[in-house]
């Protein structure tokens, strides 16, 4: 069997790296690794390879930044130059990323197979680049590793062609596999020195692109009246000071904006933090962790994790300034701590996923 990957940001390096280390380390199966490299800073990439102890790629496309339409057009021609060479039995993608959508093309185009990890999950946000991303990538897969059962029941309504799994989600895998380093990994200096400190992720273009948007974030994480560390996607960073907003951080004197930091960090941050701020989806996972259990606020209208909702982890709060300080400092109120079953599996989704391949391909 010759499986061939393709990854283009953080949460697929971390995602599939279990699955990879699953072939290559446990059965002896080589599998070939592309990387669009559409995170083109080596915090955000190659640090990522080495904090999942994962082998560099076989190939990077280098695509880095850019407008939807040329990330996805520039990984389509990568994707297929490599797949013509290369002949794999199947391409494996994860989740709703532009690098995703590209690779589903390319191989079907080629009548190769695909399968998708993390299939069936919808927010049913269409301004979301990510949820037609992820919806296509779906109905051109034959196998759908579906991390939970609602999340196949998505797929069985939308009568996907594909076949369906529920396997359970390959980032608790991940992250009990790497906690343990994890906790050896420094933590950074104003988090040290804060002791205790709230973490907070922001990238999300319907948060980020809208001056309005992120205005009022900014204001309503101030109001919070907690010590907030915020390892800065560059994304956000470029946003704020074109906005001028660089100033009205600064000026809240809770927001602490850093460096991004390797998934180690990250991990450790999480860890150690009293609870966590997010518009990311893969994070929403994480806290559900046993190793974790941690709540999460989601500053986001919807979620394509209602399984953490669900689960007693998640919240979803919103954008409006008026609002989400009071929802969020009246759970600070009444306690954060509490026993949460994972809702995402056992850790053994990559051992089930490579059983399935294997049973299926030559």
């Amino acid at each position: 069997m010759k499986p061939f990957f393709v990854i283009g940001t953080r949460p697929e390096i971390i995602k599939t790296a279990p699955v990879i280390r699953e072939f290559e380390d446990k059965r002896g199966i080589r599998c070939f690794l592309l990387h669009t490299g559409q995170h083109y800073s080596e915090t955000m990439s190659n640090a990522f390879f080495e904090d999942m102890d994962l082998r560099a790629p076989d190939m990077n496309l280098n695509i880095g930044s850019g407008s939807h339409s040329e990330q996805t057009a520039k990984a389509l021609i990568g994707i297929e130059k490599a797949l013509l060479k290369e002949k794999p039995d199947i391409v494996l993608v994860q989740g709703d990323t532009n690098a995703v959508l590209s690779a589903a093309i390319a191989a079907v185009k080629l009548h190769i197979p695909v399968g998708h990890i993390e299939a069936g999950l919808r927010s049913y946000d269409q301004r979301m680049p990510e949820e037609h991303n992820r919806r296509l990538t779906d109905h051109a897969s034959k196998f759908l590793f579906a991390p939970t059962e609602r999340s196949a029941e998505i797929l069985r309504g939308e009568n996907v062609w594909g076949e369906i799994f529920v396997t359970g989600n390959t980032v608790i895998d991940a992250l009990e596999m790497r906690l343990p380093a994890a906790m050896k990994a420094p933590l950074p200096p104003i988090a040290e020195k804060l002791g205790e400190f709230v973490l907070l992720t922001l990238h999300r273009a319907e948060n980020v692109d809208d001056k309005a948007t992120l205005q009022g974030l900014i204001r309503g994480l101030g109001e919070i009246g907690v010590d907030i560390v915020f390892p800065a996607h560059p994304r956000t960073v470029a946003r704020l000071k074109r906005f001028g907003m660089t100033k009205m951080v600064e000026e809240t004197g809770k927001i602490h904006i850093i460096e991004p930091v390797g998934y180690l960090s990250f991990l450790r941050m999480m860890k150690e933090c009293m609870f966590v701020l997010t518009d990311s989806g893969g994070i929403q996972e994480e806290v559900t962790s046993p190793s974790i259990n941690k709540r999460v606020f989601v500053l986001r209208t919807s979620t394509e994790r209602p399984e953490a909702v669900e689960s007693g982890h998640a919240m979803v709060v919103g954008v409006d300034p008026t609002k989400f300080p009071t929802m969020i400092k009246r759970e600070i109120e009444r306690g954060l701590d509490a026993d949460r079953p994972c809702p995402y599996g056992r850790g053994d989704a990559s051992k089930r996923i490579a059983d399935i391949l294997t049973e299926r391909l030559p």
